[in-house]
């Protein structure tokens, strides 16, 4: 399939990498999913993976001596599949220049935040500790920090005074699966643009398409 070549880094149920392929198989994004990569080689996303017929790159980072180890090793099949964008979609572990210097604009994250708040681990539980009354997703370039990276999309989520981790996290990953495929279609389109930190989504339809989610 010609269009943009896609690896996605995963660890756990890969409800994000579900809706990714689906987005690739019915045309909505103009590209192919190349790749699964998990440092969990029995977690359910790479079950999904192979019943869809996706290669799968599976490691455990105790059988390497350091993270720039394994991460070379990826590299290097990346390269070999000649991928355009790495999309990470719930991966657990945080990446080293080795990746991050080599797929530098071309490497995206999503989190279950407004960022800059409630960056790293238990970001709906951070919000509803905090009494938020507003959340949301935030879909990003990744340059190293936590979290940190230019922001290339948001929505909103309403925080309810009823609500759990459980339902406020449902809530977030619906939106989620939205989002997602849709900001990976746009690269695939050629629409995002970098300049610093400032992102620039070239297509005005797509800058409509970030407002706050109901």
């Amino acid at each position: 399939m010609s269009g943009l070549r896609i690896a996605v880094f995963a660890s756990g149920q890969g409800s994000n990498f579900q809706a990714l392929v689906e987005a690739a198989s019915n045309g909505k994004i103009k590209g192919s999913i190349e790749l699964l990569v998990s440092d969990k080689p029995q977690a359910l996303v790479v079950q999904k993976a192979q019943s869809a017929g996706i290669p799968c790159h599976l490691f455990q980072p105790k059988d390497y001596p350091s993270r720039e180890a394994y991460e070379q090793e990826i590299v290097e099949k990346l390269n070999n599949l000649k991928i355009d964008l790495v999309v990470l979609a719930g991966y657990m572990r945080l990446l080293t220049p080795v990746i991050v210097e080599a797929y530098a604009g071309r490497l995206i994250n999503i989190h279950p935040s407004l960022l800059p708040a409630f960056p790293g681990k238990n970001a709906i539980g951070q919000a509803l500790d905090y009494g938020v009354t507003l959340t949301g997703i935030t879909v990003h370039f990744v340059d190293g920090g936590m979290d940190t990276g230019p922001i290339i999309a948001q929505r909103a989520v309403e925080v309810s005074a009823e609500d759990t981790a459980e339902s406020l996290g449902a809530s977030i990953h619906a939106i989620e699966q939205q989002l997602y495929p849709e900001v990976v279609s746009w690269f695939a389109r050629g629409l995002v643009k970098l300049e610093g930190r400032k992102v620039t989504i070239l297509a005005k339809e797509c800058q409509e398409n970030t407002q706050t989610a109901t």
